[in-house]
């Protein structure tokens, strides 16, 4: 039996959010054992053009639960991006799980038969099968939040001990090298 959008798309969306709360975790406790401010990680981007690290775990949240419900058919919650501290940032990762997991599978049923709007860059819009959408659009961007070049890369540009293992495995699981706090 094939996988269906909703298998694609929600445990995709709710790990990747787990790895990000274990990032923010991890940057709030830097903070405290170096003695620097939250703000530091908080506001610290790799690029002048690139959103700081709070940013792209406001975006993290938005490429899930933006996609989840375009694909479910239903409006998704609008979130300020107001977040300043770790624990608004986890928070907000905490607001966006508990969203994804209000939809149920059933919710899914009829994506697979309806376009999906995506917008372009250049401000167009394509309409694309919903199956095409999550695979081309919504999980690419989601994962560039994520970790490439983003939120996981900001942390270790600024000292963080992240590496692959922590983006691959959640605390305790195997594989992990380290044990759930």
């Amino acid at each position: 039996m094939p996988l269906s959008i909703y298998q694609l798309s929600i445990p995709a969306f709710l790990r990747g959010l787990a790895i990000a709360g274990e990032y923010c975790h991890k940057a709030s406790a830097f903070c405290t054992e170096r003695g620097i401010s939250p703000s530091t990680l908080i506001d610290a981007r790799l690029a002048p053009d690139m959103l700081p690290f709070a940013g792209q775990i406001q975006r993290i949240s938005d490429t899930s639960k933006r996609p989840a419900a375009r694909l479910a058919a239903i409006e998704p919650p609008a979130y300020e991006d107001t977040e300043r501290t770790f624990p608004e940032l986890q928070a907000r990762i905490e607001k966006t799980c508990g969203f994804l997991r209000s939809i149920s599978p059933e919710q899914f049923d009829s994506a697979p038969s309806r376009l999906i709007e995506s917008r372009l860059p250049s401000g167009g819009v394509e309409h694309l099968p919903a199956e095409t959408y999550l695979l081309t659009r919504a999980l690419p961007n989601f994962y560039f939040h994520l970790v490439t070049v983003t939120a996981h890369d900001i942390l270790r540009h600024m000292g963080v001990s992240v590496g692959k293992r922590d983006y691959l495995y959640l605390p305790g699981e195997v594989g992990s090298s380290k044990k759930p706090a």
